[in-house]
């Protein structure tokens, strides 16, 4: 059981909070057929992605073997058999899929259909080319991002979606620059880049990334939407978060695995927290 939880990343499911981010942003907690809508969005992604994570890890199993780290992993240590991997992945998908057409919710099964097909493509294909390979990774978050949103009615703000779309670019910009500090030797893309580039990709989407959310916080419709003006108050938080992820990065060493390094970092999690809290207080208020 515990190989089988391994294989599935559970904490690798925090990146599904990006479908919960329109029920948050566009005011939809009291309204119980949203809340139940986004719920199932969630639960399902949280299943899609851990069975995208069994399909990667079936496929590159043999490379994964002679890896100093990843031939710990279920499937290349041969812990979990390649029969039991397939069934697993067979379960997952079907869970994933079958939990929208149970409860009618169309747009949700069309936007696990495109997760899907996009992160097939990515581990055969995509992944070995240079920056689509993050730029897929960004595509999965804004489908996540759309499923919150746009397949439940909630019609997203523009800044909100320029801000989590560099939010990611970052994101991806800084795993491929530690996997080069961290020596990866089987991830073949990154061949193609050096981190004197990668720290300038870094540079200009960490830029972006606050620049967004600040223009977020400050425009009337935001102040509209919700009622206030004071999310600008919410933008310190955010900028200590991430300027506290590239410490982690460059000097920590850390960027290898999104998931853990944010979960393990007690001082993200406070500014995590603290940025969940004030916009709640800031919304209701």
């Amino acid at each position: 059981m515990k190989s089988v939880i391994k294989l599935l990343r559970p904490h690798q499911w925090l990146k599904n909070g990006f479908v919960l981010l329109g029920l948050l942003f566009g005011h939809g907690w009291n309204n119980p057929q949203l809340v139940s809508s986004v719920a199932l969005g969630f639960v399902a992604f949280c299943l899609a992605s851990s069975a995208v994570y069994v399909f990667n890890d079936y496929h590159d199993r043999e490379a994964d073997s002679r890896h100093p780290k990843k031939k710990y992993r279920s499937i290349a240590s041969g812990k979990i058999s390649l029969g039991t991997a397939r069934f697993i992945l067979a379960a997952l998908l079907a869970g994933a899929l079958l939990l929208p057409v149970v409860v009618n919710e169309w747009t949700i099964l069309f936007s696990l259909i495109a997760y899907l097909c996009l992160n097939v493509t990515y581990t055969l294909w995509l992944k070995h080319q240079v920056l689509l390979d993050v730029f897929c990774i960004v595509a999965g978050f804004m489908i996540r991002l759309v499923c919150g949103t746009y397949a439940v009615g909630i019609v997203p703000s523009r800044w909100m979606l320029i801000c989590s779309f560099m939010l990611t670019l970052f994101l991806g910009f800084a795993k491929r620059r530690a996997e080069i500090e961290a020596q990866e030797t089987t991830r073949v893309v990154l061949q193609h880049y050096s981190p004197q580039l990668l720290d300038i990709l870094i540079a200009i989407t960490v830029s972006m990334t606050l620049l967004a959310y600040g223009l977020y916080t400050l425009d009337e419709a935001t102040a509209v939407m919700h009622g206030t003006n004071l999310l600008i108050l919410t933008l310190p938080i955010v900028t200590f978060g991430v300027f506290r992820y590239l410490y982690l990065i460059y000097i920590k060493g850390a960027g290898e695995d999104t998931g853990p390094d944010l979960l393990s970092d007690i001082q993200i999690k406070l500014a995590l927290a603290a940025w969940i809290v004030s916009v709640v207080f800031l919304l209701k208020t």
